[in-house]
């Protein structure tokens, strides 16, 4: 409370102890401190005042940076303003209840921006279900009869988890959605009708894949053979089926040959990381003696060029097992996370908005402390003992704080 706002223009006290605040409403009791001087009466209550104050600025807080949604901004705005009417407290309380009324803007465009906001919801829920449709209806006239049903089931459980529109959109476009789905079930039952007749084809062109699959088998072009066995599973899928017992015989003949071509390639990766150890090992040794140098970051001048260092060491030491990529990998991304958040708390250190913040908070504390020791000298002088040993505590209460300010003033020193 500033000197402008003195607990005096805000209540008194009656001789017997009962104090009064001043509102637009007229003078009303908030209580009775007997048996103690005016000032300290009207600062027991006011100090209630600063406390309902306190909580009207952390209420605008909260709702004008939209912590609160607008239904519970309004109910805290309610609790509040209930809390500040009747309150026990000497101080500007219209103040405060202007300052809430204040608030109610900010809640009425919350609940006007809720407003959009569902109705923007909606309007992306009727374009997922239009899009929904609008896909059903194109698979309903394809041909896809493999991946076709597997997409209208997650496109009916999209539908589902989707909410409801108003019922005459959301019927007309469940209409589309269900007729287009039965569509295609009727179109799909009509080609398997016909595959029957199509198998045989497909045993033959399977024969040929699989002849193509034993002759690729013992290759040691790894690369393009890889790439042959990734063609030849391609047009295996889009052959169609043979008969079955056929269909699982030529399976087994084609995966057989497959297998050994990639067993054979495992085991010369196999012989190759066997070689890469060796720059494992090394890397494992890099990394032992980087951490140790730069870890925990204390220098960060050195940090940096010992990290500098590591790379270009790391760079020129070459391939490892792939077994040994994450793990190394993850060891370097530590020393390089180390650094970066060395530099990042420097910079917060030496961010000067923060200690500005931190020496001005130490500068009223102290300030504070002065005027408590002048108030404890005054009712010594005037044999108010009591009065004075509240001061001086106070002050040493002050004086704690003011330590913790200045220890986070001098953490910003470099």
């Amino acid at each position: 409370m500033t000197d402008g706002d003195a607990p005096a223009a805000w209540g008194r006290v009656e001789a017997d102890g009962t104090v009064y605040v001043r509102t637009a409403d007229g003078e009303r009791a908030v209580g009775q401190v007997p048996d103690v001087p005016e000032s300290e009466a009207l600062a027991f209550f006011t100090r209630r005042f600063d406390a309902l104050e306190l909580e009207v600025s952390l209420l605008e807080r909260r709702v004008r940076s939209g912590a609160l949604s607008a239904d519970d901004a309004a109910g805290s705005i309610k609790t509040v303003r209930k809390a500040v009417t009747d309150a026990n407290a000497v101080g500007d309380l219209d103040g405060l209840l202007t300052r809430l009324q204040g608030l109610q803007p900010v809640v009425d465009e919350a609940r006007a921006a809720a407003r959009a906001e569902r109705s923007r919801q909606q309007e992306e829920v009727r374009a997922a279900k239009e899009k929904a449709v609008v896909e059903a209806e194109t698979l309903a006239t394809g041909n896809d009869w493999r991946g076709g049903v597997n997409r209208f089931r997650a496109l009916l459980d999209d539908w589902k988890a989707l909410p409801r529109l108003d019922r005459a959109t959301d019927d007309a476009l469940w209409h589309r959605f269900s007729t287009a789905r039965t569509t295609y079930t009727r179109r799909r039952k009509q080609q398997f009708a016909q595959q029957n007749e199509q198998r045989d084809t497909a045993r033959v062109a399977k024969e040929q894949l699989v002849a193509e699959a034993e002759a690729l088998a013992g290759s040691t072009d790894w690369g393009p053979t890889t790439g042959a066995y990734r063609d030849l599973m391609t047009r295996w899928k889009a052959a169609g089926s043979a008969p079955r017992g056929v269909d699982e015989a030529l399976w087994r003949r084609f995966r057989a040959a497959q297998d050994t071509f990639f067993a054979n390639k495992q085991t010369v990766n196999a012989a190759q990381d066997a070689e890469f150890q060796v720059n494992a090992d090394a890397k494992v040794a890099l990394l032992d003696e980087a951490e140790a140098s730069i870890l925990p970051v204390t220098d960060l001048g050195k940090a940096r060029v010992a990290y500098r260092e590591l790379l270009e060491r790391w760079s020129a030491i070459g391939k490892v097992p792939r077994d040994s990529m994450r793990p190394l990998d993850a060891r370097l991304r530590a020393i390089e996370n180390a650094v970066n958040e060395a530099e990042e708390h420097r910079w917060r250190r030496t961010n000067p908005e923060a200690r500005a913040r931190a020496e001005d908070t130490a500068a009223k504390l102290e300030a504070q402390i002065a005027n408590l020791e002048e108030q404890a000298a005054k009712a010594d002088a005037g044999g108010d003992a009591k009065k004075a040993q509240q001061a001086r505590d106070s002050a040493a209460t002050y004086r704690e704080w003011l330590a913790q300010a200045q220890q986070a003033a001098s953490d910003f020193s470099g």
